[in-house]
């Protein structure tokens, strides 16, 4: 059976490994998890540590640009499924068949 951990533990090994104090088997030994699942923490940790810094007015922008990208991809694909059926229907009437 997988053993599970909490957020806080994660972030404490993690930073533990980040302080390079230790190697990660020392740290393994430890806190009793395997030297990957540590550096797996510590490199989560680093690639999100930009994100605390975030303004969240930033963040939110970004998800409404994203959003509207969405919504405008979606309405162009709606237009072009639209011209497709009327372009099937106009070969048909005018060749007898589909392609």
């Amino acid at each position: 059976m997988r053993k599970s951990y909490d957020t806080a533990f994660k972030v404490k090994v993690a930073i533990e490994a980040t302080k390079e104090q230790e190697t990660l088997q020392e740290l393994a030994t430890r806190f009793e998890v395997s030297p990957g699942q540590i550096s797996q923490w510590k490199r989560q940790l680093l690639e999100g540590a930009g994100e605390l810094f975030e303004r969240p007015h930033k963040k939110q922008k970004r998800e409404r640009d994203t959003e509207a990208d969405r919504e405008r991809l979606l309405q162009t694909v709606g237009k072009l499924t639209v011209e497709n059926e009327f372009l099937k229907k106009k070969y048909k009437e005018l060749y007898g068949s589909e392609f």
